[in-house]
């Protein structure tokens, strides 16, 4: 029998007929997923931790402890702090967007998370911390060389003021319909009133040591993005909502109709796989008192989220209408009309229709306030990194300044930009989207590269690695935002998926060629 067929009769075989007064409405295809992430996290969550091997090493909160950015912190709040780094806007935004193409992307948010996103996160924050708590684009240098070094530098710092942008203008946008709703008027409904207000926190909070506001505020905060989460996956049934199974809407159910290949997996982007997770794991680095507390903050984070982004993806296929195309399939129209209206929009109806004014009240906190979260951490990470590659010291007040000043300048030049239509939050978020894959691909192909050095096993970095470097390059290819702005390669798979897999081999190839010239090199020594 087939799978698909398997799964439709046993859904019918526990399927709770429901109204939208009585009755739950089980989610077979939902419910697999939850359990698949859970299982991941203790089991091959642990097989890539056994592969990196922690042990009793003095770590550099301990061995270096400034103060300001080196301070050992409880294993509770440093995954609440992970998880609000990483997750903000990033697992609902995206996941919303990703719901525009079905249930199938149930599927990546599973198994990306649990063999390419919770891998990437765990080497990211336990390479850096490995390294003195080194950013990123410095940890990948010693591992790929200087070039690639020099590369990532300029990609990082691009991506997180990038990324701060995002989740500044995100929560404007949602203050101001929040306040629209209640029947405020004036300023207070204007983005660029929130917007300054936003940055001017992301600048005190870029500024201080990272306990003074970020490791006190963060754990309350992270309590509502979970409560949050729970709240909408049991609204969903319990409000009636109907959440299309994976066997029968296996296909393409976005109404634009772009392929899901490769354009859902750069859209959920969060949910599965982020390279801006490895900006944010070395702020963690910094503060483990163990290695052995790698597992449970860095790769149990990165689980958390990609169950934060499968409830979010199941909303969106769930309660907005499916009406049928030209070609009689049922495409996720309903979702589409509302995300016109801005993600913020979305987000609000969402946690309106399936909590009521509680949920308008946890709107406000958990995506207003969790975003944010993210926000000032990535323009913290932009500043470190700035700081990493120009060797400047951040114990001293006037140099944190020195680098604050440019960094929340050009911040507020992109977001100010965005509230007075002079650039397209769509289209910085798709530049998000794929610079932060692009760098997720890279931080794997590193972790690979090390991997061989130890004389482990590689191949648990060097499969996704591959993957995404495929995903990358496929995109890149036909995308209207990078090549596909020649009309001719505009969504053309014809030419985009041959590239994809080409560009794939070729890295995977170089790689190989790589470790077969160091294991000869080592042996000649």
């Amino acid at each position: 029998m087939r799978l698909p067929h398997f799964l439709s009769k046993l859904q019918s075989c526990i399927h709770i007929p429901f109204s939208r007064e009585r009755g739950i409405l089980f989610m077979i295809s939902f419910i697999i997923c939850l359990l698949l992430l859970i299982v991941g996290y203790f089991t091959y969550g642990k097989l890539v931790d056994s592969t990196f091997g922690p042990d009793d090493r003095e770590t550099p909160a301990v061995r270096i402890n400034d103060g300001v950015d080196y301070v050992v912190l409880p294993q509770w709040k440093l995954f609440m702090i992970q998880l609000l780094n990483i997750a903000g806007l990033g697992p609902i935004f995206g996941a919303m967007q990703g719901a525009l193409w079905g249930p199938v992307v149930f599927l990546w948010i599973t198994f990306g998370t649990i063999f390419a996103g919770g891998v990437h996160d765990y080497f990211s924050g336990m390479l850096s911390e490995r390294n003195n708590g080194q950013s990123i684009s410095e940890v990948t240098g010693d591992y790929l060389g200087m070039t690639m070094k020099n590369i990532m530098r300029a990609f990082s710092v691009v991506l997180l003021v990038m990324v701060g942008t995002v989740f500044a203008v995100g929560p404007a946008g949602l203050l101001v319909t929040l306040f629209k709703n209640s029947g405020a008027s004036g300023v207070v409904t204007q983005s660029a009133f929130w917007l300054a207000v936003i940055l001017i926190y992301y600048f005190v909070a870029t500024f201080i040591s990272i306990d003074k506001i970020i490791g006190k505020i963060y754990p309350i905060f992270g309590i509502c993005l979970i409560i949050m989460a729970i709240g909408v996956a049991i609204g969903i049934p319990t409000h009636g909502f109907a959440t299309p199974e994976i066997w029968s809407h296996f296909y393409n159910m976005h109404p634009s109709g772009p392929p899901i290949w490769s354009f859902m997996f750069i859209t959920v982007a969060c949910g599965a796989i982020s390279g801006f997770h490895s900006t944010q794991s070395p702020l963690m680095a910094r503060c483990l008192k163990s290695e052995k507390q790698g597992h449970f903050v860095f790769y149990g984070a990165m689980t958390s989220e990609g169950v934060i982004a499968l409830i979010w993806a199941a909303a969106g296929c769930s309660i907005y209408a499916k009406t049928a195309n030209e070609a009689g399939v049922l495409v996720n129209s309903g979702l589409a009309e509302i995300l016109k209206d801005g993600q913020s929009a979305a987000i609000y109806d969402v946690c309106k229709q399936t909590m009521g004014g509680i949920g308008i009240a946890l709107a406000m906190l958990g995506v207003i306030a969790c975003p944010i979260t993210s926000g000032d951490t990535a323009f913290r990470s932009a500043r470190l990194t700035l700081a990493d590659w120009i060797g400047m010291k951040q114990d001293n007040a006037a140099n944190r300044l020195k680098l604050c000043i440019p960094v929340l300048g050009v911040g507020a030049f992109l977001g100010f930009g965005q509230s007075f239509k002079l650039f397209s939050y769509a289209v910085i978020w798709r530049y998000f989207s794929w610079t932060n894959q692009t760098l997720a691909m890279i931080v794997l192909w590193a972790a690979s590269m090390y991997l061989f050095k130890e004389k482990k096993n590689y191949w648990i970095t060097a499969v996704p690695a591959t993957f995404m470097s495929a995903v990358s390059a496929t995109y890149f290819t036909m995308a209207p935002e990078c090549l596909g702005m020649i009309p001719a390669l505009k969504y053309n798979t014809m030419v985009a998926y041959p590239v994809g897999i080409i560009v794939a081999v070729l890295f995977l190839c170089i790689f190989l060629r790589s470790t077969r010239k160091a294991g000869a090199a080592g042996a000649a020594a």
